[in-house]
């Protein structure tokens, strides 16, 4: 007669997958949320101001963060405003782009117009500024 063994009784070790399978859901879910709070192509958080009138651009080329300190990020570098010029003529190469200025709430009107003027200096005329839309 044989004896009936118990479930945890087991002759070898057994490898629970589940418990692994949550772990990276939970981390799946993690990286899409903190993704979704940060401006494509800057890498960077931001807290855009609002508007009752954004559009929807279907598609942008570059993506220029702008900080409090007068620092600007493309392509995650970090560059100051005398180098934006140069970095946006190398982007361009004889192709059309389209530029984006995404910048904090707090970061002062001056420092987005310097922004546009590199944008402009470096022959680029399609160029937007990010908002989230906001309740009419």
């Amino acid at each position: 007669m044989t004896r009936r063994r118990s479930y945890l009784d087991a002759d070898r070790p057994r490898v629970e997958v589940i418990p692994m399978i949550d772990i990276m859901m939970f981390l799946l879910i993690f990286f899409v949320v903190i993704s979704l709070k940060m401006i494509a192509g800057t890498g960077v958080d931001m807290n855009l101001p609002g508007s009752k009138t954004t559009e929807e651009i279907k598609e942008a080329t570059i993506t220029v963060g702008v900080k409090k300190d007068n620092q600007f990020i493309v392509n995650g570098q970090t560059i100051s405003s005398s180098e934006l010029t140069t970095k946006l003529m190398d982007l361009k190469k004889n192709r059309k782009v389209a530029v984006i200025i995404a910048g904090d709430k707090d970061v002062p009107l001056s420092t987005l117009i310097d922004a546009m003027d590199s944008v402009r200096g470096a022959g680029i005329n399609s160029v937007g500024i990010a908002a989230i839309a906001s309740g009419q």
